[in-house]
């Protein structure tokens, strides 16, 4: 099964932002390819400094959560819109399995995706 999770949050609200990923993460696990479209505040959680020290309340680290969905062939796009306005670069990505997209690329993820989840 194919799995699109959206998020929008970012650092100023932890748990959820770390759900996101702890669901990506798990999804993984359990053999489904997982795509995650980070928008809004949400593109800054590929910065190695917030990767480092976002926790979610019980949803746990993000290092280890994006680590884990990395190592299981999960695939990141950023707003380009976002990213921009927000000054995330080439080099916020660089060695990540991740690049900038517009919404025309969240609309068709969406739509070739079995399920999809927002945060």
């Amino acid at each position: 099964m194919t799995m699109l999770i959206h998020i929008t949050c970012g650092p100023t609200d932890a748990t959820r932002a770390a759900l996101g990923f702890l669901v990506a993460r798990t999804a993984l696990a359990e053999g489904h390819t997982v795509t995650l479209f980070l928008a809004g505040d949400a593109v800054v959680l590929l910065r190695n400094a917030d990767l480092d020290k976002v926790e979610g309340l019980g949803t746990g680290k993000l290092r280890e959560h994006y680590e884990a969905i990395a190592k299981g062939g999960g695939r990141f796009y950023l707003s380009g819109m976002s990213s921009k306005a927000r000054g995330i670069t080439e080099a916020d990505l660089l060695g990540k399995p991740a690049e900038f997209a517009m919404p025309t690329k969240l609309v068709q993820l969406a739509a070739a995706s079995d399920r999809m989840f927002t945060y």
